[in-house]
């Protein structure tokens, strides 16, 4: 299924309030579509703020161990150079540079997706993990609204809240996202406005607490928008949190830094019930390559960022939420 037949066939489904569970990676080459009645819970498992197709259970005993084994510093550091190099050239002001941890891991997948907390999980057979506590969009009663997240800062830290809150560069990033992903919803709503900013919410982890800092903007949508659900995703896709700003040239330094495919890593996955739709941003991201699992993280770059800073970030974000 290419993106314009996905955009239609969710449009039809939306038309007809078939309830559906739908995927597309960053790319939008591989996008997928399945009604929620058809989804075939020995592959695919899903819990969506507690919307899920298998009862949760916890395994007894302690938390999943990652054993981290990060690229080396002078490697990401070639990538942190050329995308600041394409910053302070303008043709960025936000870029969000990803990397690749190889994990060794303590539980399987399936697991882990059992025993971790998040607002979105995804467990795509043997492929991936998510359990994300970002979310994309939330259609619902007319409404459109977004909850971009940018700042993360260890809550064990001294006065973390206000540190996070008051940091330069975490507020330009946050910013800059925010009237990014405002100005994407105005091209599909009316009437949008950010009706909290930066505001934190709490993620606990097997070693530690984080404080991640949100926004959400919200937006009026036209009689009939049930209809048009495909062409709303789509049409503010990528998310822009885990891209950039602007969209189309920094999308091509993500491209020439990165040196391959995201797939479905920073893409988006969610469901429709019938009548609300509910998604989040892939992150928070497990996948298996042969025998090997790697991590998925990384972070926003801008002019005031500092390469040692966001290396350490990017491998503090290979986590697992714990309940």
């Amino acid at each position: 299924m290419n993106i314009s037949d996905f955009s239609i066939e969710m449009n039809r489904l939306g038309q007809e309030r078939v309830p559906f569970l739908f995927l597309v990676d960053f790319e939008m080459e591989k996008p997928l579509l399945c009604r929620l009645d058809k989804v075939d819970s020995n592959k695919i498992l899903f819990d969506v703020n507690g919307v899920r197709n298998q009862k949760e259970h916890f395994d007894s005993g302690e938390s999943a161990i990652l054993e981290k084994h990060p690229e080396p510093w002078t490697s990401y550091k070639k990538k942190f150079d050329n995308v600041f190099r394409r910053l302070e050239y303008g043709d960025s002001f936000l870029t969000n540079l990803t990397i690749k941890t190889e994990i060794k891991i303590s539980r399987s997948l399936r697991k882990i997706f059992f025993e971790s907390n998040a607002k979105y999980k995804l467990l795509f057979g043997e492929e991936f993990l998510v359990f994300s506590p970002e979310t994309f969009i939330k259609v619902k009663d007319g409404r459109i609204l977004s909850f971009p997240m940018k700042g993360t800062i260890d809550a064990a830290i001294p006065d973390a809240e206000r540190k996070i809150l008051s940091d330069l560069k975490e507020t330009s990033e946050h910013v800059t996202i925010v009237d990014l992903i405002r100005n994407d919803i105005s091209q599909i709503a009316t009437d949008v406005k950010v009706s909290r900013f930066r505001y934190i919410d709490k993620i606990r982890t097997s070693t530690k607490t984080l404080l991640q800092v949100s926004s959400e903007i919200v937006g009026k949508l036209d009689d009939g928008y049930l209809s048009e659900l495909g062409n709303i995703l789509v049409r503010l896709l990528p998310a822009g949190s885990v891209s950039g700003a602007p969209k189309p040239r920094t999308l091509d330094i993500i491209r020439q830094t990165e040196l391959c495919k995201r797939g479905y890593y920073t893409g988006v996955f969610g469901i429709f019930d019938g009548q609300a739709l509910d998604s989040g941003v892939m992150i928070r991201f497990i996948e298996r390559q042969g025998s090997k699992y790697f991590y998925r993280s990384g972070g926003g770059i801008t002019t005031q960022s500092k390469g040692e800073s966001e290396y350490q970030e990017a491998i503090d974000k290979v986590y697992v939420p714990t309940v």
